[in-house]
């Protein structure tokens, strides 16, 4: 049985919502063992001079919690 936790992270780029998925996912996935999916819930702009300066996206990222005992016996 496994047990997965879910957390809302935020990430920006200024090239494309694309590149600020790919800037999170990794991120999170540097910080953290065993990420699984990710969900883009939602999507920005930031807007100046009528044209786009930045792309945002919020995401809830997926992982895998690791098992106590199974730690232990792994040190």
């Amino acid at each position: 049985m496994s047990v997965a936790k879910i957390i809302e992270v935020s990430s920006a780029s200024k090239k494309s919502f694309e590149d600020a998925i790919s800037a999170g996912v990794a991120k999170v996935s540097s910080t953290l063992e065993d990420v699984t999916g990710a969900w883009v819930s939602e999507q920005k702009v930031v807007v100046k001079g009528g044209k786009i300066v930045e792309y945002r996206v919020q995401m809830k990222v997926t992982f895998v919690l690791k098992d106590a005992v199974a730690k232990k016996k792994s040190k």
